[in-house]
């Protein structure tokens, strides 16, 4: 196997830079005229004619503050662009939040989104980092808000989706909304000092470790209003991009790093007290990997499965590999078991093989089962989250946010 996919070689690391130098260069057109982020194209080209959505938007800002860590010109005028966006035309200067989404005419989408609103904390954050004007402000009013609307003190867990209005709250209660809040209170935790929030994404993961340790390790996605899991929820429209049928593994991998990192800032010094959530992360993860890679005959990981393992939906998504490569790395480190190396690798030789786009750029963000480029769930290019984080944990500190963990290490 070649040296640029073992990690903790040179040959990785300069191919990792390669690959992030590239996807910055890759997402330069996402502002619309009002800072709103367009969906881009297989090219990086915008798709004007789709929506632009709030966590897309938050995304971005959140990618090019790390961009200004790593000194990629134009990322200062980019962010900036993003939080007009956040700040202005996404903004619900009525009814309070952020809009789920903006038309291509301007026609506000329905809904107020956990999922979205947590993705705001996470872009708000960073751009403080990067000392970008209005981000604090962004912060403050994104964690009021948040603690207002979508977080449950009592039960120790966020709800989902409310109506334009904040006067309708779904029943649907979710884990993928709950995820990316524990990124986000990670996040605030670590940038704002908000100790509360780090102690809150230890609530949610309580929860989560129940649920799967319930389920032979396969994280439970969907619940009713009373946290009741429905396991047989959208069994008819089993490839939904944000609520898939079954178990995704790609999930449990996600859960296994973000558990990993809350562990860590969580008890510091005190690895006997980290040790039994460690053992669970490797537990996740090791379970999603002999789920879902290489299931069907061919490289890659499987989108689902059923509760029992077995694939439903045998696409493979770029973000599934991005959260491979990173929790891989991270376990390795963090363990010291070579396993974890080795699947590091596979995912590196992978990536290069077959999903990353060699001609117009980024990742190619959905492959079928025998690896061919299609787009039924997720079309184009939308953005460059999952893919740039993916060039950058796997080496920087496990135990912090990432925006932070970056601008940390280049200030040495």
């Amino acid at each position: 196997m070649e040296n640029k996919y073992l990690i903790d070689t040179k040959e990785n690391r300069a191919f990792l830079k390669e690959i992030s130098d590239a996807l910055l260069q890759f997402g330069h057109q996402f502002p619309s005229p009002g800072g709103s982020s367009y969906y881009l194209g297989d090219d990086g080209t915008p798709w004007k004619e789709r929506s632009r959505e709030t966590w897309v938007t938050s995304r971005m800002a959140h990618v090019y503050s790390l961009g200004v860590f790593l000194g990629h010109e134009g990322s200062e005028e980019l962010v900036d662009a993003a939080l007009k966006g956040l700040r202005g035309e996404l903004s619900d200067r009525e009814n309070g939040g952020w809009y789920a989404g903006l038309t291509q005419d301007g026609q506000i989408l329905p809904t107020k989104q956990c999922y979205a609103h947590a993705f705001v904390i996470l872009a708000a954050t960073s751009a403080l980092l990067a000392g970008r004007e209005g981000a604090q402000e962004l912060l403050d009013d994104a964690l009021a808000l948040y603690d207002l609307r979508f977080w449950n003190e009592e039960e120790g867990l966020s709800c989902d989706t409310w109506n334009t209005e904040f006067t309708v709250l779904d029943d649907y209660r979710g884990l993928n909304a709950n995820m990316h809040t524990v990124e986000a209170f990670l996040a605030a935790a670590d940038v704002a000092g908000k100790e509360k929030y780090r102690v809150r994404a230890g609530r949610i993961i309580d929860h989560v470790l129940g649920w799967a340790k319930a389920n032979s390790w396969r994280i439970p996605e969907h619940f009713t209003k009373d946290w009741v899991a429905d396991l047989e929820c959208n069994k008819n429209k089993p490839d939904d991009p944000f609520k898939p049928y079954g178990a995704t593994p790609g999930h449990g991998i996600e859960w296994s790093r973000l558990i990993t990192q809350w562990a860590l800032s969580t008890y510091k010094e005190d690895r006997e007290g980290a040790a039994p959530y460690l053992e669970a992360a490797e537990n996740l993860y090791n379970r999603a990997v002999a789920d879902a890679w290489n299931a069907d005959g061919a490289p890659g990981i499987v989108y689902t499965t059923d509760w029992e393992g077995k694939p439903v939906v045998h696409d493979r998504m770029h973000w599934t590999l991005a959260e491979a490569i990173n929790t891989s790395a991270v376990l390795f480190h963090v363990t010291g078991r070579e396993k974890y190396a080795q699947d590091y690798a596979q995912f590196m030789q992978y990536l290069d093989e077959k999903v990353l786009d060699h001609v117009n750029g980024s990742w190619f963000h959905q492959l079928d089962r025998e690896n061919h480029v299609i787009g039924t769930v997720w079309p184009g290019k939308s953005d460059i989250y999952h893919a740039l984080q993916a060039t950058l944990i796997p080496y920087y500190a496990a135990d912090v946010s990432i925006a932070l963990a970056v601008k940390n290490q280049m200030a040495v």
